[in-house]
């Protein structure tokens, strides 16, 4: 295929939009977010937002890395909003697409009567992804795609199971919700849920040490000659290069390929979910480039629309044809199938990415922003583990684990869960934007916009610092220990 990046500039390099840093007129949340809180909580399901004395607050606008929230106070978003808004919020070129777009039209008929759009952006596609991933299924969410790779697998392999990974998420629908590790979003739903996934863990470097690949291939080798003698032998193995909801949690370099080799030995295919690392957030324009693998399927999203909701899945012509020809009515479709408005704003993130160097940035970035949170962990011993590549990093808080005898610990520090919520809340208080992650939720996601600039990066590293101080102090933290 050819490169994304094989172009050159004939005319001025790229501009980016001017970022702010934070200014904060009230208390967070300040009194109109409050207003609003009282009443969502009358008109929305009870379950769906979360609501403290320090959350939320609403937001009222976005541009480049800023948000502002309904009191006037602008943050700096480290979190792209759930690492959508790759290319800056309201970026220019979305905006663009959609001005030009709705000039001729919103909604098609995906499935029926496509788009002209439709057919531009599943070329691109084609021509951007990693080795001869050719043929697409557009839908609307991250989840949506995984449930198109997940019966394409079923299709194309006649076999039912499923291997995923400890900590995974692939999301909350019922199919892709089968392969999300997270006992919490499954267990109320569980006598609904199928039978066909099973779990290897995940190659952490920290519970495994220098032998994290060589442990995980080995239980998914395991459970794939286990399932042979059940109803849903496997067909496929399904993993996010890096967990993202799961604590930003890195593979060893070589797990990747030694996954795919393991499937291709075992005749099953690999499923590669780039929702969260797709599109430039590694460093790479796909993560699955860093390792020189190229998946069955790709399930594509988040960032694809620039903050539309658009996702889609890739695969080779082989597996997509599995599915054999239209009879008339698609037997796996969605209204909004290849929306055209969703398209052109896909094509356009896709060409911004491209005329802006993006990945180039991210990775310059992403280096910056560790550089300056490495000299952060030598003087906080609670920062005890930093991780991830270009702009998707992860920041680990954990204490001294309690003595157990007779037992090593799995890893050398107990989760510091109560840390990480007060410093995500002291955060927000400073105008900067954190989101938790991993099953302690100690983890503390950085997954911002890739406009952001060493500037903004230098004050977030300093409230950061700050708000460590405060916590190793005790001084104004109701938690203290």
């Amino acid at each position: 295929m050819r490169s994304l990046f094989a172009f050159s500039f004939k005319k001025r390099p790229p501009s980016f939009p001017k970022n702010f840093l934070p200014r904060m007129r009230t208390k967070v949340p300040g009194p109109q977010s409050v207003k609003l809180t009282e009443l969502l909580r009358r008109f929305e399901c009870p379950q769906i937002t979360f609501v403290n004395q320090s959350s939320p607050v609403f937001f009222k606008k976005a541009a480049g890395v800023n948000i502002t929230d309904v009191d006037g106070n602008r943050y700096v978003d480290l979190t792209s909003a759930f690492g959508v808004s790759g290319i800056g919020h309201t970026a220019p070129a979305v905006l663009q697409a959609i001005k030009e777009q709705t000039k001729f039209m919103i909604h098609g008929m995906g499935d029926v009567h496509p788009n002209e759009v439709k057919v531009l952006l599943a070329k691109r596609l084609s021509e951007i992804t990693p080795g001869n991933l050719n043929q697409t299924i557009f839908s609307s969410t991250g989840a949506e795609a995984v449930e198109s790779a997940l019966k394409t697998a079923v299709m194309h392999t006649k076999k039912t199971g499923v291997v995923a990974f400890t900590g995974a998420y692939h999301g909350l629908c019922y199919g892709a919700l089968n392969a999300t590790h997270r006992e919490d979003f499954r267990k109320p739903f569980e006598k609904q849920l199928g039978r066909f996934s099973y779990f290897a863990p995940f190659p952490d470097a920290r519970l495994y040490e220098d032998k994290a690949s060589e442990a995980s291939l080995k239980a998914v080798k395991a459970l794939v000659k286990k399932a042979r003698r059940s109803a849903h032998p496997v067909g496929a193995v399904i993993v996010e290069p890096i967990q993202g909801r799961g604590g930003i949690v890195v593979p060893p370099p070589d797990f990747l390929k030694e996954l795919r080799g393991l499937c291709d030995e075992e005749k099953i295919l690999l499923i590669a979910d780039e929702v969260f690392t797709g599109f430039g957030r590694t460093g790479s324009l796909f993560a699955v480039e860093k390792s020189s693998v190229v998946p069955d399927l790709l399930c594509l999203g988040k960032g694809m629309g620039g903050g539309f909701p658009i996702s889609a899945c890739i695969g080779t012509m082989r597996v997509m044809h599995s599915w054999g020809p239209s009879t008339g009515d698609a037997i796996h479709t969605s209204t909004f199938l290849g929306s055209p408005l969703g398209c052109a704003i896909a094509l356009a993130v896709i060409k911004d990415i491209e005329e802006k160097r993006l990945v180039d940035r991210v990775r310059a970035l992403g280096d910056f922003f560790k550089r300056e949170l490495y000299k952060l962990k030598e003087r906080h011993s609670l920062l005890v583990d930093i991780r991830g590549a270009g702009l998707i990093i992860g920041l680990e808080l954990g204490l001294p684990p309690p003595p157990r005898s007779g037992r090593k610990p799995a890893l050398p520090w107990a989760p510091a869960t109560r840390e990480a919520k007060f410093f995500i809340e002291e955060c927000l208080r400073n105008g900067v934007i954190v989101l938790p992650s991993g099953p302690f939720h100690n983890t503390l996601s950085v997954t911002p916009p890739f406009v952001i600039s060493e500037r903004e990066i230098a004050f977030c590293v300093s409230v950061f610092d700050k708000v460590l101080k405060k916590i190793g102090t005790g001084l104004g933290w109701p938690h203290a220990v």
